[in-house]
């Protein structure tokens, strides 16, 4: 690289810095100050502040060409960072993989690498779930009860209300009854979202569904789970207490309610889901 070159480098990466000061919450700046010091040289070369209108941040990710769920491993770690600058994906290749944290951010210098090498970024769930408190409606039949019991206990450790809809035993009951009281519940805004357990998963969501204004997804993964959420803005989670772990449960629901719809092309789609729904209401 030339001496020119390093020098156009130097001055970016100062800018960069200026603007995270000035723009961003001091516990945020402070985070990214003390992730650019050891990569700054030379504090004079930053440009003055008429030269740094065109600096912003990227809030949204840039789409990427991967596929969700890809067996691909991740070729870079910056998770531990809230502003991803050119620095951090310098070196990546075509199509690499780069996990970063829930919420951050990047500079437009680093989401036009990112764009133009079609880097999958991925972000790191939070170990606490969503940093927004919901109210939860939960509701199972007997043969999820035990698996309720459990996701109660795991959401109140995630800071989130819960709201019990039954059943209260392992003594045998009729799971659409469950899975309708949690879906009325979700549709009647009572609660914000709701998760229904039975043996398979697959009859609560039947029912759910059943209810105008519910998107009920059964999910068995954390990738199906992710995307029923930033795809198709499902507002009920149906488990399968036979399909899988008491740990399995806590990773698909800490990642169901860490996962938010983000993008219009999602929601335009979504509006259409509801468009059909409304067809058939008489």
């Amino acid at each position: 690289m030339s001496e020119e070159d390093q020098q156009t480098r130097d001055r970016v990466r100062a800018l960069v810095r200026q603007v995270l000061d000035n723009a961003l919450p001091a516990e945020e700046a402070k985070t990214a100050s003390s992730s650019s010091n050891t990569r700054a040289t030379e504090e004079s070369r930053a440009p003055s502040a008429a030269s740094t209108t065109q600096s912003r941040f990227i809030n949204t990710l840039p789409e990427t060409a991967s596929a969700a769920g890809s067996e691909q491993p991740i070729a870079r770690d910056e998770s531990s960072k809230m502003v991803i600058t050119e620095t951090d994906v310098h070196g990546l290749e075509e199509g690499a993989r780069l996990r970063i944290a829930e919420g951050a951010r990047l500079t437009p210098l680093a989401a036009d690498i990112v764009r133009e090498r079609k880097i999958e970024l991925v972000r790191r769930i939070s170990r606490r779930g969503s940093r927004a408190s919901k109210l939860v409606a939960v509701g199972a039949d007997h043969g999820g009860y035990k698996m309720k019991e459990d996701l109660k206990k795991f959401l109140e450790e995630l800071g989130h209300a819960v709201r019990d809809f039954g059943t209260h035993s392992e003594d045998a009951v009729d799971y659409p009854d469950f899975a309708h009281a949690v879906a009325r519940a979700v549709a009647d805004r009572q609660a914000d979202v709701g998760i229904i357990i039975d043996g398979a998963g697959v009859g609560s969501a039947i029912t759910a569904n059943k209810v105008p204004g519910v998107r009920a997804a059964a999910c068995y993964t954390v990738a199906v789970a992710q995307n029923s959420r930033e795809h198709n803005d499902a507002n009920v989670l149906t488990l399968g207490s036979k399909t899988i772990s008491g740990a399995e449960m806590r990773e698909i629901v800490r990642a169901w309610l860490a996962t938010e719809i983000s993008e219009d092309r999602h929601r335009k789609r979504v509006a259409k889901i509801v468009a059909v729904e409304r067809q058939y209401i008489s």
